[in-house]
């Protein structure tokens, strides 16, 4: 009787050894991407297709089994080599991508779509979409900086990590803010003209103290920066057909502040528009030097026009 168990036995674990194996077709480096909500009939027939595992029905049985209700992380995953299926269920049921964490860093002014787009790049199972429409309504308010994230962070995950910080780095100013007589909403959508418009610290603090000039004269702002925003596009010279563009961005249009910021500042035009520099200035522009020109008359801004641009 012991000599039949131990033969019955040794069949199962001989049985789950071959099922389990992965396949000889196996290439090292292959790399698979997950997605959240996937089934797990999906991601067992797609390890099988990419020669991870030999067997998709054992597989799911194993998930399933030894799982313990647990389902498949999602995100991208890397072998670099052949693991059984137990080991490879294993790996995907606790999120072991096989890869570093996703660095992402988000230059200054970077727009919640072009945000989206990086994103998608490195965590492909965060699609543009769907970062767009979760984090549009945060314009402005997602600290651009670097960033290190799990490939199963979702959507919600990192909206919500720009969003921390953000609130953490606001609080460095909020001395300057109160002083200002500006709500955090203006001076975040402030800071984002800001950010595009000027280059530097110094430029930067006078150009908004141009821009909150202008709007206690009740003057259109007329900042070029906006139709980037508008657009969707990297370039700031509007034709004259978008100077009559129908948005509530258009500066040349309407105004007062745009009804939100087109972009997400960093910490430098933040404080710029928080503690802009007091000039008798109206006007500014970036002349073929490189170099910002300002004038406290538009007959003085023509001058510049014709010396620095035409």
């Amino acid at each position: 009787m012991y000599t039949r168990l131990f033969g019955i036995s040794l069949l199962l674990i001989l049985g789950y050894a071959y099922v389990a194996a992965p396949p000889l077709s196996f290439v090292p480096g292959t790399t698979l991407t997950i997605a959240r909500g996937e089934s797990l009939t999906s991601i067992a027939e797609k390890l099988r297709a990419e020669h991870i595992i030999t067997h998709a029905a054992s597989f799911k049985y194993i998930v399933t089994f030894f799982g313990e209700g647990r389902g498949i992380q999602a995100g991208a995953y890397r072998f670099t080599a052949a693991e059984n299926a137990f080991v490879v269920a294993r790996r995907m049921i606790v999120g072991d991508y096989g890869v570093p964490p996703a660095r992402i860093t988000f230059i200054e002014g970077s727009t919640v779509r072009e945000m989206a787009a990086q994103i998608n790049e490195l965590i492909p199972t965060v699609t543009q979409e769907e970062f767009i429409a979760l984090a549009n309504a945060d314009e402005g308010y997602l600290f651009p900086d670097t960033y290190l994230f799990s490939l199963s962070t979702d959507a919600p995950g990192i909206r919500n990590a720009l969003r921390d910080n953000f609130e953490k780095k606001i609080t460095t100013i909020q001395d300057d803010i109160r002083r200002s007589g500006h709500s955090l909403s203006e001076i975040v959508t402030m800071a984002s003209l800001v950010e595009k418009e000027a280059s530097t610290a110094a430029d930067r603090r006078i150009v908004a103290g141009i821009l909150w000039n202008r709007l206690a004269r009740n003057m259109p702002l007329q900042v070029d920066a906006v139709f980037g925003y508008i657009f969707n596009r990297s370039t700031y010279s509007p034709s004259p057909k978008d100077l009559k563009v129908d948005s509530p961005y258009n500066t040349y249009a309407h105004r007062g502040l745009p009804p939100g910021p087109i972009g997400n500042p960093g910490l430098d035009a933040l404080q710029a528009a928080a503690s802009s520099t007091a000039t008798k200035y109206l006007y500014y522009l970036t002349g073929n030097d490189g170099l910002m020109h300002y004038a406290a008359t538009y007959t003085e801004h023509q001058a510049n026009l014709k010396k620095y641009l035409y």
